[in-house]
């Protein structure tokens, strides 16, 4: 960003239409800026997760995932851009087994819960997939790197283990789903 933004509102949004870069105007309610909004609010959850106590590796990754989402956004702006890689999945996949390794085996769902830290890491989750799901939606109007596709649902599957390992962290217990509670 070349200037300090020294203006918050500028009123061109006020019909419902915003800017992409470049100075194309699109409907808030497109496809394209449902996916960044959904981005955006994925990055917002992962700050109220870091908002708790955790291991100190854990925060870091998820202050790196953090950057990275700013990129994504970034990159569903601009198809031009190319800031999410195949190192960043790779990366994530790498915490994932990494961290799962050291918790119990799980032979059953779990319901989100096991402590505040946790609950806030599922609806993280949960966040991630809908996020997941604009993106896809995207996908089917505009070319888009596959590896966008591909961020969200490992995230997702890191947002998981992050919260088995909250839960762990805090001494909470983890509900296992019950089909006939």
């Amino acid at each position: 960003m070349a200037d300090r933004l020294t203006k918050i509102y500028t009123k061109t949004g006020d019909k419902g239409e915003t800017g992409l870069s470049g100075g194309k105007r699109v409907r808030k309610d497109c496809p394209e800026i449902q996916a960044i909004g959904d981005v955006d609010e994925l990055n917002s959850a992962i700050g109220m997760v870091l908002s708790h106590d955790m291991p100190a590796e854990l925060k870091n990754i998820l202050i790196a995932v953090q950057h990275q989402l700013f990129n994504f956004g970034a990159q569903l702006n601009n198809a031009d851009f190319d800031l999410i890689s195949d190192a960043m999945i790779s990366d994530l996949e790498t915490h994932l087994d990494n961290y799962n390794e050291n918790l119990p085996a799980l032979k059953n769902f779990i319901l989100p819960g096991g402590g505040h830290a946790a609950a806030t890491c599922h609806l993280t989750r949960a966040v991630c997939r809908r996020a997941e799901r604009s993106v896809v939606a995207m996908s089917k109007e505009k070319d888009i790197n596959p590896n966008l596709q591909i961020y969200l649902n490992r995230l997702s599957d890191f947002l998981f283990v992050a919260c088995r390992v909250l839960s762990k962290y805090s001494d909470q217990e983890e509900t296992i789903w019950n089909q006939n509670y």
